[in-house]
């Protein structure tokens, strides 16, 4: 009797530990899942166009097959090369999270300068495929390519982000983020491309007239929806890049601009104390954010002219 239990107490006690462990997980997925956030915003607004111009029967094909895309790109490629640099080159964290850094930069700023340069004009060229499915394909191919580039970032932010542990604690913190965030994104982009839809099944289908009132509105709502997300998107790349570049910058002993930012962060928020945390905040970002479109635009000559022309040549990735 005895026996039984002193193994009860041992159950109990590793139910505990398991506990306490998944708990830990959940707690440092959170925070890593939270210091990547930003980075999906202008991945929500920009995927729906990869649905544009199929019926609508294939839009939630589509984004599928993305998003199984991008959990690939996380868990089978991203995934083991982000431990293996903990492991053996955790040296090479920062400068390739100031190289993810500056390409945030640099697309933030190319569509700053090509809003008001160019009037916001979208230019698209126009494909002829006499195979639906074979467009299809490559729309799908073309995403899964882009998402890497974006699903590198988060990883690596995600990672810098875990509190220094075992292998098997940062593989899983980093799943769950990796998953997690493909999960909010990808979700929220289904939401986005069927919202047309369902207004227009509101306003044509609803039986009260409040229902399709809410029907019309929702139809007329999501273009200023997309262009306001596509701005916040946008704000948040240059935001999130330009810190990511001073941060770095610090961790490798060139601190003076992210101190003259502190400072003067400081600065005005002693002018106003009763929201001195708020007006810090956004001063900070404020400053990020100039650096980012500084930044971004000086190295646009190097990214549309060198590396733009050599990641063309990558292959498309397949689902």
């Amino acid at each position: 009797m005895s026996g039984l239990l002193a193994l009860l107490d041992d159950v109990a006690a590793i139910a505990k530990v398991a506990a306490s462990s998944l708990d830990d997980i959940a707690a440092q997925a959170t925070k890593a899942g939270t210091k990547a956030a930003a980075l999906v915003i202008d991945d929500a607004a920009v995927t729906p166009q990869y649905t544009h111009g199929f019926e609508a029967s294939r839009e939630l094909p589509i984004v599928w097959r993305i998003a199984k895309g991008s959990v690939k790109n996380k868990l089978l490629i991203l995934l083991p090369a982000g431990l293996g640099l903990s492991a053996f080159a955790p040296w090479a964290i920062t400068p390739l999270l100031m190289l993810g850094g500056a390409y945030l930069c640099y697309e933030g700023a190319e569509k700053v300068l090509h809003k008001y340069l160019h009037g916001g004009g979208e230019h698209v060229e126009e494909v002829t495929y006499s195979d639906p499915a074979h467009l299809e394909e490559e729309k799908i191919a073309g995403a899964i390519k882009t998402d890497f580039i974006l699903s590198a970032e988060i990883m690596t932010v995600s990672l810098a982000a875990i509190p220094e542990s075992n292998i098997w604690m940062e593989g899983t913190v980093l799943a769950a983020v990796g998953v997690g965030i493909t999960v909010l994104v990808y979700g929220g982009v289904a939401l986005i491309v069927k919202a047309d839809d369902l207004g227009l099944f509101m306003a044509r289908r609803g039986r009260l007239k409040a229902t399709q009132a809410l029907g019309r509105g929702i139809v007329k709502f999501m273009p200023t929806f997309m262009q306001w997300l596509t701005i916040i998107g946008t704000a948040a790349m240059l935001w999130v890049g330009g810190s990511i570049i001073i941060h770095g910058m610090e961790e490798l002993g060139f601190g003076w601009l992210g101190h003259h930012i502190h400072d003067w962060s400081v600065a005005l928020g002693h002018l106003v104390p009763w929201v001195a945390g708020v007006v810090e905040w956004s001063v900070t970002a404020l400053m990020d954010g100039i650096f980012g479109v500084a930044l971004g635009a000086a190295i646009i000559p190097l990214v549309s002219k060198v590396i733009a022309p050599l990641w063309a040549k990558v292959p498309k990735f397949k689902t």
